[in-house]
């Protein structure tokens, strides 16, 4: 994704991150929207697009600030593009992040937050006559929109009793389990809601399973499991739009696994920390942290050996190669901001796609 500063036919200041057409992302998969349907003022409703690519592609728009008008533009979309095939218009205005409001937010914030989304992002996004329409109404855009729409990753760890949750399932039917909670148990300190639908387990596609193969899959899983679950609002939110959950939609806060950012300001003897490529535990290439001299503001910041990087200065580095990833960490001759996970977790979230 190249962003580029422009000047409009009009004198327009335009701010662009483009995205460029991924031709693995088959046409078989229809465009995920919400059916325009419109109020008593003609008003239409924010629609979904799930957009995926692979790292060495983009996404086939661009997004413009304009002086002339309000909010962050689709334009630009690329023909036969993964942006025109799922059903983005030139001058849509974009809402949402992955669930986030970015209406008010900064455009080049904004930019980033796309960035940094990877392979995957969510929008969601307005037709610009309806846009217009509801700023000059005054109309609070954020409450078009769901109030969540995460599911949840939990890694629950089984005490003495099991792992504190029960699966419920229809009969005859597959893919279909509801869990019950037991209270103050291990699923319940892992995070994962009462009443919620199991979606994923380790990092697997429940949608096929019996009973029979989940609860056996459960028994294979040792003292630890990973669930993606959704409660029922989420879940129909996603049901309804014929959009997926992923694992990379969700909201990771319960996890035992963090990643962390780490700003550091150059010293006299410089960073205090080589940069390595090497190949990842959990597979592809990765930039990791070696040889963190002690003392040095590396290791004041909290950088450890082993580490990997996972963004410079809040862009993502995936698909770059070493140099690449050293040019961005030069950019600012005397400060830089890294965003690092360690092994343990880096091969946890991979395992969980």
């Amino acid at each position: 994704a190249a962003m580029k500063q422009t000047k409009g036919l009009k004198g327009d200041k335009t701010s662009i991150i483009k995205f460029e057409f991924n031709p693995k992302d088959g046409i078989d998969n229809p465009a995920l929207t919400l059916t325009e349907d419109t109020d008593a003022e003609g008003m239409g409703e924010p629609r979904f697009y799930l957009l995926t690519k692979e790292s060495t592609e983009t996404f086939g728009f661009c997004l413009h600030e304009e002086l002339s008008c309000q909010g962050h533009i689709i334009r630009q979309i690329e023909l036969g593009g993964v942006a025109q095939r799922r059903g983005l218009q030139d001058g849509d205005r974009l809402l949402q992040v992955n669930g986030h409001f970015v209406d008010h937010v900064d455009h080049q914030r904004v930019v980033q937050r796309i960035k940094a989304s990877g392979n995957q992002v969510l929008l969601a996004v307005l037709d610009g006559d309806s846009y217009e329409a509801a700023k000059s109404l005054g109309r609070d855009l954020s409450q078009m929109l769901p109030a969540d729409i995460h599911p949840r990753l939990c890694h629950v760890t089984r005490d003495k009793s099991g792992f504190g949750f029960s699966v419920s399932c229809p009969e005859g039917t597959k893919g279909t389990f509801q869990l019950s909670v037991r209270q103050d148990g291990p699923a319940d300190r892992a995070g994962v809601p009462a009443g919620s639908w199991l979606l994923e387990l380790n990092g697997d596609s429940v949608k096929s399973y019996s009973h029979t193969q989940l609860t056996k899959k459960l028994k294979q899983s040792g003292s630890k499991v990973t669930l993606l679950v959704a409660s029922s609002a989420v879940e129909e939110f996603y049901r309804l739009r014929g959009l997926r959950v992923t694992a990379a939609l969700a909201d990771p806060a319960w996890l035992p696994f963090k990643a962390r950012e780490l700003h550091m300001v150059k010293g006299p003897a410089g960073y205090g920390f080589l940069l390595k490529e090497d190949d990842c535990s959990s597979g592809g290439i990765g930039q990791f942290l070696w040889d963190v001299d002690v003392g040095l503001p590396a290791e004041q910041a909290g950088m450890k050996e082993g580490d990997r990087v996972l963004a410079v200065n809040g862009e993502s580095i995936e698909g770059l190669d070493h140099e690449q990833t050293v040019q961005r960490i030069r950019a600012h001759e005397d400060q830089v901001t890294l965003l690092v996970i360690d092994p343990t977790g880096d091969e946890f979230y991979h395992s969980v796609g």
